[in-house]
């Protein structure tokens, strides 16, 4: 499949959960580069429905190319425009979420999310987006920079980073992310393992680009709106931060009487999948039930 390649994280436990029915009408809510729609539409019967949705135009178009279906709809938007995307659809019998930055636009330097790319910080997974990373490094306060990176990014010498940055920026505008996974290595005395010491500020910066925190609380309710009586809810996340998101809201969720939680702990991948692909050795899926 060449750059069509891609593994989708807990495919059995995915379709387990959605218990997709062949005449349903579901919503890959991150249709990405199509993997978990491509299982989706095997058991979708010709009068079934799937509505892709994705906030980043080449992975839409590349799911398009990938999976060639009348039974598809793509939409061009983000978690929180699910209700809008449905269109005449109306109700579904399920949606699934899947979040976090995908492995294509890791590899594709010119967005601007690999620490060794000399391309522009931008990391933005909608294009269309106003404001980069580049714009945050160069123009937030030093309080404001050591808030996001500490707590999206949950690195604890934040300060000392944000310090590094407003030094460096002092000197020059900050543009490439070399130069600023540069900054941050020497903020940090050096490469001391095997994760690259940026790597937390780079994960802050892309949340705080893309408003993911937002857009996940966002996109969960218009996502629990969507969904008929009995309809599925499948939330798949890969750090602390969005799972405790997905926690929060299926147990207010369930309290309040709209859905009936279905994982009391979230399900994690399979020791031989792990092995096999391990981008997704992080992955954490809850489901939930509409009322």
């Amino acid at each position: 499949m060449g750059e069509l390649e891609h593994h989708p994280a807990m495919a059995g436990e995915v379709l387990s959960h959605l218990d997709v029915k062949a005449e349903g009408v579901y919503v890959d809510a991150t249709v990405g580069l199509g993997g978990h729609s491509e299982l989706i539409l095997r058991e979708l019967g010709p009068e079934g429905r799937l509505i892709c949705i994705d906030r980043d135009e080449r992975a839409l178009e590349l799911a398009q190319r990938r999976l060639n279906d009348t039974r598809c709809s793509f939409v061009h938007g983000r978690f929180s425009d699910i209700g809008a995307a449905l269109g005449h659809e109306g109700k579904v019998d399920g949606v699934l979420m899947d979040f976090g930055v995908s492995m294509m636009q890791l590899r594709d330097h010119e967005r601007g999310f690999s620490f060794d790319s000399d391309d522009l910080l931008d990391m933005r997974m909608d294009r269309t987006d106003d404001i980069t990373a580049e714009d945050i490094v160069n123009t937030w306060r030093e309080k404001d920079l050591a808030n996001v990176i500490y707590q999206y990014g949950e690195e604890g010498r934040s300060r000392r980073i944000a310090k590094a940055i407003v030094t460096r920026r002092s000197q020059g505008r900050v543009r490439t992310c070399r130069e600023l996974a540069d900054t941050v290595l020497r903020a940090m005395g050096g490469r001391k393992g095997r994760t690259h010491p940026a790597t937390r500020t780079f994960q802050a910066l892309r949340m705080a680009v893309n408003d993911e925190l937002g857009q996940i609380r966002a996109g969960l309710a218009a996502a629990l709106e969507s969904l008929k009586s009995g309809g599925r809810l499948v939330a798949i996340s890969y750090h602390s931060l969005e799972d405790r998101e997905v926690k929060v809201f299926l147990r207010e969720a369930g309290r309040e009487g709209k859905a009936r939680v279905l994982t009391r702990k979230p399900l994690t991948p399979s020791e031989d999948e792990k092995r096999q692909h391990p981008s997704a050795r992080s992955a954490r899926l809850r489901c939930a039930e509409a009322s």
